[in-house]
């Protein structure tokens, strides 16, 4: 308890208590997890540690700026093959694959308009990285949101596959 962890979708929470909840009639053991003004119940079963994870350490976080700054894969052009791949590449949970779909929108921005389900994917991806930015490296947000634009702008922009 009082642990912080990585909500795989919210980001930087914490968790609170755990509790035994019913639902249709099974009971089971549940992560109660507070994440900023949000509350949710995350089932304490072998599926937790693709939900929940430990932030990363500060040590781990040039990997991370690599990544960022890095080629950009091609994303598909068709905005329903594209939100899947998204969801595919994001169901991990870790922070590489969190940094790369943010740089591959940003680089897929670059020469198209993202659409509503992009730019939310974006926002949510991106937020979640800043809080485990900001409490692993022990930056304020600004900072830290600053320092994602320079390794997203970077001179070389170059597009792989």
């Amino acid at each position: 308890m009082g642990d912080p962890v990585i909500h795989w979708t919210y980001g930087l929470g914490k968790i609170v208590r755990q509790e035994e909840r019913t639902f249709s009639g099974e009971k089971k053991l549940y992560y109660v997890v507070q994440i900023r003004d949000l509350t949710i119940w995350v089932p304490a079963d072998g599926k937790v540690m693709s939900r929940l994870r430990p932030p990363t350490p500060e040590n781990e976080f040039s990997k991370l700026f690599a990544i960022l700054s890095g080629p950009g894969e091609s994303l598909l052009d068709d905005r329903l093959e594209r939100k899947t791949q998204l969801v595919e590449e994001l169901k991990e949970g870790k922070a590489e694959a969190i940094c790369r779909v943010i740089r591959d929108l940003s680089f897929y921005q670059q020469r198209k308009p993202l659409n509503d389900n992009d730019k939310l994917v974006l926002k949510q991806a991106s937020d979640s990285l800043l809080g485990e930015w900001g409490f692993s490296l022990s930056i304020p947000l600004a900072q830290a949101q600053v320092e994602l634009y320079r390794l997203l702008v970077k001179p070389s922009q170059n597009v792989a596959g």
